[in-house]
């Protein structure tokens, strides 16, 4: 629609000409939804609420009287209230580009002062509380131009190549070479004690295998060596077989023989035998007949 207009999201439209929300106040300020601009009328133009950032690397004097560069970034937007859209685009609406170079002018001057009260040890172990306390000292600051922080971080902190800080890390890290040195050590013979439960392992596990093998070995030349023999021992007890029956039919024969021999001489010759002895039998019966036959006669002649 001709003169509706509509913010991004990260915006905010401000609108001048005519009358506004407050006596001082040059902009109308539109945020999340849009409206109807008059054209001519009234001028539109857009300030950003996203995200900006603001790098600072500033040459600091601590309270020692010791040189340090310290490096920050620093996170910011404009507020997302109404009095801090009006600040910020009162300053910065015809170049919002120089949002972040003021920041880091403002930061810049916290941060000497902030850095001048502490002393080295302190800025070093302690660089959240450098950063809170910067925060803290420039929180009026910002509010007042409608700038507000997110987030302040210590990115770097540099002696200018004194060897100030590398000498307070001195003891720390020859206590950290010490027990690098010693977990190194310990890690060492750890590994070799690994190393050397493993071989006996291996070798454990070797001799196992070995053992088993052996086993196998033995059982299988033993099978070999009765499947070998089957053969031969199937042949002989075969051959043992057909001599059983040999000596068996043999014997049987032998039997059948005898049997044969009796039959043929021994039965006959005894029952010629027995046929001669009867004949003896008789013809010596005969004889005593006769000769009692004989003697009878005589007896009876010499009667006569």
């Amino acid at each position: 629609m001709f003169g509706y207009r509509v913010p991004a999201p990260d915006e905010a439209m401000l609108i001048s000409g005519g009358r506004n929300r407050g006596a001082d106040t040059p902009f109308r300020v539109v945020t999340g939804h849009g409206t109807f601009v008059m054209p001519v009328f009234r001028k539109v133009r857009f300030l950003t609420l996203a995200m900006c950032e603001a790098e600072v690397q500033e040459a600091c004097v601590t309270r020692q009287a010791i040189a340090l560069n310290v490096k920050a970034v620093i996170a910011f937007k404009v507020g997302n209230d109404y009095e801090s859209i009006v600040n910020a685009g009162r300053r910065f609406l015809s170049d919002q580009g120089q949002m972040s170079m003021l920041v880091g002018q403002i930061f810049a001057g916290h941060l000497r002062s902030i850095v001048g009260s502490m002393t080295v040890e302190e800025i070093v172990t302690e660089r959240q509380k450098l950063a809170t306390e910067v925060l803290d000292g420039s929180k009026e600051e910002m509010a007042k131009i409608g700038l507000t922080i997110d987030s302040l971080q210590i990115q770097s902190i540099d002696d200018k190549g004194l060897g100030y800080i590398e000498a307070m890390a001195a003891p720390h890290n020859a206590t950290i070479r010490q027990r690098a040195q010693i977990a190194q050590a310990a890690s060492a013979q750890a590994s070799a004690e690994a190393e050397q439960e493993s071989q006996r392992k291996q070798a454990e596990f070797s001799r196992q295998t070995q053992v088993v093998q052996a086993q196998y070995k033995a059982e299988v030349d033993s099978a070999q060596a009765k499947a070998a023999q089957a053969g031969p021992l199937a042949q002989a007890q075969a051959q043992r077989e057909v001599i059983d029956m040999q000596t068996e039919l043999a014997q049987r024969g032998a039997a059948l023989r005898q049997q044969q021999l009796v039959a043929e001489v021994v039965r006959p010759a005894e029952a010629e035998a027995e046929r001669v002895r009867i004949l003896a039998l008789a013809d010596a019966e005969k004889m005593r007949i006769q000769a009692e036959a004989a003697a009878s006669h005589n007896r009876v002649a010499l009667d006569r």
